[in-house]
Order: C-alpha cells, then structure tokens, then sequence
C-alpha cells in the first residue's frame, strides 16, 4: 500500500491507479486500470471513511453554509461558533473540563509540547513514541530521558533517578517531570500500561501526557481510549492528546484537560498564531461522529455496532494468524496487529504477492525498524467483513508457507 496512488475514499477497500514501470524502474506511467483491493493499510478503525451517508450529507450542508475555511489564525478572526461547539463536545465526550482542537494532528504534538515545557524540565519518553512527540520534545528545550518501551521498572527507575540527580551539572530540582506516552503504538500494535504509569506518576508526583492518536475511537466499551478500556479516570491524566485522522475519518487534533490548561495554550501554542483553524467541513465530520459516539449507552446503536465488530474482527484475525504460525506482535486488543516477517526480501515478495491477491498492507523494514526487525503492518477496520478477512487468512496461509515465514509453525 506503502507509495501507492490511490483513487478513492481509504475504506474497507480502495481503487489502485495500476502503474506500470520501465527497465530498472527508472521511468512509470499510469496505465489507466483501477484495481479494486482490500485495504489493510489505513487507520479506518470504525469504518467512517466513506463518501456517502448521512454524515457525508451534513458535510455537504456545512460546505455550503460556512465554506471550507477562513483565512486567519484562530487568535485573530479564524475562530467560528462551530469550534467552540466541537471543543465542548470533545471536552463532554471525554469527560474532562474543557479542550482544544487544531488543524493538524501531528502538529498537535510538535507544537503544544514546546508551549508546556521548557529548559529545566524533564521528559521522559517512551522508545517507541512517535516522531512528533519526539520533534516537540526537541524543540521545547527540555531534557529528554527514554526509557524502555512498556516497561514500567524501567520508568519508575529513571523518575526516581530523575528526582535524586536533579539536573545535569547544577543537580538543581526539575521544574517538571513529564511522562510522556502513546494509547496504542502504532508501529508495535501494543497498549500502554496506563494503571501502572498513573500509579507511578502519583507516586513520584509527575505530571502524564497520553498520546491517544490510534486508541481514542478504536480502544474501550465506548470508544473514549485507553482510559475507557482500563476503566481509569481521565482526570488522572493531565493532558490528553488525540487526533482525528484515524477513528473519526477526518483530520487534525485535540488536547483536552483542565480548563487552565487550555486556555493557557489558547495563549501560548504557536498553532493559534501562526497556523489556520480546523476547517468547518472537517468540523461537521467529526461533530457527528462524536455525536454517535456518545450514544453508546444503546447497544444497537450504530457506534456500538461499529465498535463490537472492530473488536470481533482484531480477535478474530490475530487469533488465526498465530494458530497458523506466525510471529504476531502486539496486544490482543488492539486493531493495529504486527506481522513479522524480520528480513526485507520475504517481506517485499509478501506484500507483492498479497497485492496480486487484492490485498494491499504497509510493508516496514530498515531503516524504520532495526536491522533484522521487517515487518507487515496490518490496520483492520469495523468495515472489513468477514469475508474479507477470510480471504485475507487464506493468501496469508498459503504465501506464509511459500515463503517460510511462519516461523512459530510445529
């Protein structure tokens, strides 16, 4: 999937502008084909990419009435009444005071972290964090620690040490200690061990910033993250960041916490000066997928359906993976499930073949992973069907055994 064109909306499945290459791939060209694949490589975890329905209607509706942006900055007349409406429903969706939201999810990070911290405070970061996590750490001025990805005897050891070195050469106290981590990591398929993290961040009274990109919409009963699917209280996270470009099919992102946290970075994020708004179309989007959302209380609710079927389906498909033989990586929750494959030969011959199946996934190999660390990664969605899936087990059985890569097979 990875470098594809492709020719319409990211859903369960997706039209494939075929390609067609001179000697030695210097030179392509399109051959005017579409080819109609299963799609395993968009982050279509509730199955809201589509372009027709009731929300793609009100979409529509709001294009005409308001446009599809306004050329200021939020602090100076960007801002309509529907961000603040979408601002107060995320904050009433999650269950915290109030919240932001920006145009651009990566954004969202590279530039909110550098407004919260400074020189004289330390981070410490997951290994595995994403790189606009890494990007605001780097340009806050703040210290950076990492420390072993998910491992929490690891954390706790470098926030203790944190505490008694104090910082470098003055040995003076940290104005703050930050942990920061992802719900879901995308490049993993794990779940952070969040009841750990807040217990440790109450114990050495840090402060904790949850990276909720791929787990808000796709983890919990009710679709509210990582915080859901344990059963924690949001309020002990003190800054909650997500984004809107996975579960709501849509873009941008959000920070959500206390009321003087969000006005603070009204004040401070460099997104409001110098950075245009969430456009209003994109508003209406997520608006509604929220609002459905929220009535997860009904069981036969569209939302809950959606979210039973992700569930029903990551069960589902890791389980005949590993039954087949297959080194899977990640957590049994979680819809984003790591195939791995380890070499990039096998995995380029793997991802070729799957095409020719109609399959397309996202193949990663070094110098993204290590060395020897070639893996698939495979996005499922609430829209994939079964016999989608089916299919998916099936070519993956058969070209598995081809290429001797189920490497947990008896």
């Amino acid at each position: 999937m990875w470098t594809f064109t492709i020719g319409s909306v990211p859903g369960p499945t997706a039209l494939v502008l075929e390609r067609q290459f001179d000697e030695h791939n210097v030179n392509w060209r399109f051959t005017g084909k579409k080819l109609d694949v299963i799609n395993l490589g968009s982050y279509n975890y509730l199955g809201y990419s589509v372009n027709e329905g009731h929300i793609t209607d009100s979409v529509q509706q709001t294009i005409k009435e308001l446009g599809v942006g306004v050329g200021s900055t939020p602090n100076e007349v960007g801002r309509q009444e529907i961000h603040h409406k979408l601002e107060s429903l995320v904050a009433q969706y999650l269950g915290v005071e109030d919240s932001i939201v920006y145009g651009m999810g990566f954004a969202t990070n590279a530039f909110s972290i550098p407004a919260l911290l400074g020189k004289g405070c330390l981070v410490i970061s997951d290994e595995q964090n994403h790189a606009s996590l890494i990007l605001g750490c780097r340009l806050s001025g703040a210290f950076t620690k990492v420390f072993k990805h998910n491992n929490m005897e690891d954390l706790e050891r470098i926030v203790k040490n944190g505490i008694i070195e104090g910082q470098p050469k003055t040995h003076r106290e940290w104005r703050k200690i930050v942990i920061l981590v992802e719900g879901i990591y995308s490049m993993e398929g794990t779940i952070v061990h969040l009841p750990q993290v807040i217990q440790i961040k109450n114990k050495y009274k840090a402060y904790l910033y949850l990276d909720e990109a791929h787990s808000i919409g796709a983890l919990g009963p009710k679709g509210r993250g990582v915080c859901d699917y344990y059963g924690t209280d949001q309020r002990d996270v003190d800054i909650l960041m997500g984004t809107f470009t996975k579960s709501f099919g849509a873009s941008g992102g959000y920070i959500a916490g206390s009321k003087q946290l969000i006005n603070y970075l009204r004040q401070k994020s460099a997104n409001f000066y110098y950075a245009n708004p969430m456009s209003p179309p994109v508003i209406r989007q997520i608006y509604s997928v929220i609002t459905e959302l929220m009535q997860t209380n009904d069981s036969q609710s569209n939302a809950s359906l959606k979210i039973k079927r992700l569930h029903e389906n990551t069960i589902y498909f890791r389980k005949k993976l590993i039954e087949l033989g297959f080194h899977v990586e990640g957590d049994t929750d979680s819809p984003v499930v790591i195939l791995l494959v380890y070499l990039e030969s096998p995995l380029k011959c793997l991802m070729k073949r799957l095409f020719s199946c109609g399959i397309a996934v996202v193949g990663v190999s070094f110098p993204v992973t290590t060395l020897l660390g070639a893996k698939a990664r495979i996005c499922l969605s609430a829209s994939h069907s079964q016999q989608m899936i089916d299919h998916t087990i099936n070519c993956l059985d058969r070209i598995g055994t081809d290429l001797h890569i189920k490497y947990n097979k008896r």
